[in-house]
């Protein structure tokens, strides 16, 4: 059974309780309520109205009495009212004793007795007064009529006993029903205590507890102890409950064995990228050591052959000492560059608050000779303060203002455009140029390392340095984007994320550079 069916059943007979009690209090209560109501509407009243018959009488006697000595025609009235009153109280007193035929039958004997007596002596003693007999005359007859008159009264008296017994029965009868319905009160009360304590035992025992042990188990479970396994116990739905906790946690310890397999195999992918991390700084060390040392001397050597022996080499040895001491310079760059690459978030990895304006002023520096040359103009919005690395910030910049001085449209002053919107999350900035531009098919190869879209010969780089910008906006944790629908140019979108705490905004680009140590321009 399940919980909400055990409480309906234990509901249900509660309820069956409470009925059951409450009919046989309802009973008792009608009882007690009829034997009241027999005591005080019917015997009492009815005993009261045998004594008034009895003092009628009394006074019908005395009445006829005082005519037969007086003669006062005005004695009669009392007589004649008292034997209508008489009749009347008869009548109340038989509706009354309706219920008790044995003092209804002393009832009707009694009266009978009391108009014998009225029919013999009364109408006799009256009509032989009114005839003219004296009162000495019929003294006789008014001693026989009282004879008759105590047999009457008799007859009353008995009827008052018989009626005072009945009542007092009737009072041992109510003193019972009492009893008995404060007993069943009682018993009722008890009964309703005991099943109110049972029922809450039984709660306990078939909900309470089977839930109080799953709470425990669970919490067992979430302090840590993933391999206590939970018992179903308890109603139906309870145990059906425990399944399903018992279900899940299973399901938790697997996926926690796998996501400790998982974190296993992470770490020892850790340590082989450390490993490899290693190697590759001791790679960057030898490209930077070992590596252009013999670039070096390969290109030494070939100038100093060209200047020592250039009258006796003929056009096509001195071309190709040309291009010895090229390939060996642009060697020299890609392996630069390529230091510059791996350096991001290894060595460069400072971080701290860069004020972008003095970082972008730092650039404009570094890039004095080719900006000059170019003519270019340079505009910048008001630049916020950021956290990052300021060496990688300026390489940042350098890059990006340096390709579009570079790749300036031929006849045209070139026109760089610096922008900053604030947002939400963040910062976004443009460079924005009116140069020769890229087109939108290229948008992700520009991004690739050593990716050019023109030939070696027309613009020089290695074409690594948008490839080194994306990675130094990546690792301040911002995006870097080509605008594909600027059609004036090219347009650079990257975003920074602001600083913890709030900072003022600085003011423009143009004021005088205090950032670190100057970045090398990695062209593309």
């Amino acid at each position: 059974m399940t919980t909400s069916r055990r409480l309906s059943v234990m509901m249900l007979a509660m309820t069956v309780l409470v009925l059951a009690g409450g009919g046989v209090g309802a009973a008792a209560l009608a009882h007690t309520a009829a034997v009241s109501n027999r005591l005080a509407d019917r015997i009492a009243p009815a005993r009261t109205a045998v004594s008034r018959l009895e003092s009628g009488l009394l006074e019908q006697v005395a009445a006829v009495r005082g005519y037969v000595i007086t003669g006062n025609p005005a004695l009669l009235g009392p007589y004649e009212q008292g034997v209508v009153e008489e009749r009347a109280t008869a009548q109340r007193v038989r509706a009354l004793l309706a219920d008790e035929p044995a003092a209804r039958r002393d009832l009707d004997a009694a009266l009978a007795l009391a108009d014998r007596w009225r029919a013999d002596f009364p109408a006799r003693l009256i009509a032989a007064r009114q005839g003219g007999a004296t009162a000495a005359e019929l003294a006789p007859v008014v001693e026989r009529g009282g004879l008759a008159f105590e047999v009457a009264r008799r007859a009353l008296t008995a009827l008052e006993a018989r009626l005072d017994r009945v009542q007092a029965a009737g009072r041992a009868d109510l003193d019972d029903a009492r009893a008995l319905r404060d007993l069943l009160f009682v018993s009722i009360l008890a009964a309703l205590l005991l099943s109110s304590v049972v029922i809450a035992a039984l709660v306990r025992v078939t909900v309470l507890r089977p839930l109080s042990g799953l709470g425990a188990s669970v919490r067992r479970v979430a302090g840590g102890d993933f391999d206590h396994r939970l018992t179903a116990e308890g109603p139906a739905d309870i145990a059906r409950l425990t399944a399903d906790v018992e279900t899940m946690r299973q399901r938790v310890v697997d996926a926690l064995k796998t996501s400790r397999r998982h974190r296993d195999a992470l770490e020892e992918q850790a340590a082989e990228l450390r490993r490899s991390n290693e190697d590759l700084e001791q790679f960057a060390y030898v490209a930077s050591h070992d590596l252009q040392e013999p670039l070096r001397k390969v290109a030494s050597f070939c100038q100093m052959l060209q200047r020592r022996y250039g009258e006796q080499l003929d056009d096509r040895a001195r071309q190709y000492i040309g291009y010895a001491v090229d390939g060996a310079t642009r060697m020299q760059n890609l392996i630069n560059d390529l230091l510059a690459f791996s350096r991001i978030g290894r060595v460069y990895s400072d971080d701290r608050e860069v004020n972008l304006a003095e970082v972008l002023a730092q650039a404009e520096s570094n890039l004095s000779g080719p900006i000059a040359e170019a003519g270019a103009e340079v505009v910048a919005d008001p630049l916020p303060v950021v956290h990052g690395d300021p060496t990688l910030l300026t390489m940042l910049w350098q890059n990006l203002l340096g390709n579009a001085v570079k790749f300036r449209r031929p006849g045209r002053v070139p026109r760089i455009r610096v922008e900053a919107v604030e947002e939400e999350a963040g910062w976004t900035f443009a460079v924005a140029d009116n140069g020769i531009g890229i087109e939108p098919r290229y948008a992700d190869k520009i991004f690739l390392i050593f990716q050019r879209l023109h030939p070696r010969g027309t613009y020089d780089g290695t074409g690594i340095g948008l490839a080194i910008c994306k990675k130094i906006v990546e690792y301040h944790g911002g995006t870097l984007r080509l605008d594909d629908g600027y059609a004036e140019g090219a347009r650079f979108v990257f975003t920074l994320p602001k600083p913890a705490a709030p900072v003022s905004v600085p003011a423009q680009a143009g004021v005088p550079a205090q950032a670190g140590e100057p970045a090398p321009v990695a062209p593309v």
